[in-house]
């Protein structure tokens, strides 16, 4: 009995082999519905857009080297005053990808595997997005004031 495939929130394939020689450019941006999928995805309670540019290199031989910046706009939670603010944020991205074959002799680099002669650069971006959000997110004029507690209560 085979898996039902994942739902993927936002997704655009991009077939390796038709990457030319000195690279191409690509362009992502979320539409509304992707947004709110990827915000439930990441328990994010707003995210406004998602935009990401990526510049994809041929690589080793049939890999892929994936660079470039994921910008998003969106709201969260602040840990210190629980209230909702909004933040526009910029991440760098740097992936590699190889064929399956290959990746056993790739040891030294973090290569993700092509599956299908394809890589997905909204999954990318998604992956992006969900590795560096903040886990304890809060705006900028806020500050947590543990210590001066712990002082008064000594």
């Amino acid at each position: 009995m085979s898996k039902p495939p994942q739902q993927v929130e936002l997704s655009r394939s991009l077939a390796v082999d038709r990457v030319p020689r000195k690279g191409s450019h690509e362009h992502i941006v979320a539409e509304q519905k992707e947004c709110e999928a990827l915000a439930r995805r990441f328990s994010i309670p707003l995210l406004h857009s998602l935009d990401a540019r990526f510049l994809t290199v041929p690589w080793r031989g049939g890999g892929l080297k994936v660079s470039g910046m994921v910008t998003v706009d969106l709201e969260q939670m602040s840990v210190v005053s629980l209230e909702l603010f909004r933040k526009q944020q910029s991440f760098p991205v740097l992936r590699y990808f190889l064929h399956p074959k290959h990746l056993v002799d790739a040891v030294e680099f973090d290569a993700d595997p092509i599956i299908d002669g394809e890589i997905d650069l909204g999954e990318i971006a998604a992956e992006t997005l969900g590795l560096e959000l903040d886990p304890y997110p809060r705006n900028s004029d806020e500050a947590f004031e543990a210590k001066a507690e712990l002082d008064k209560n000594n």
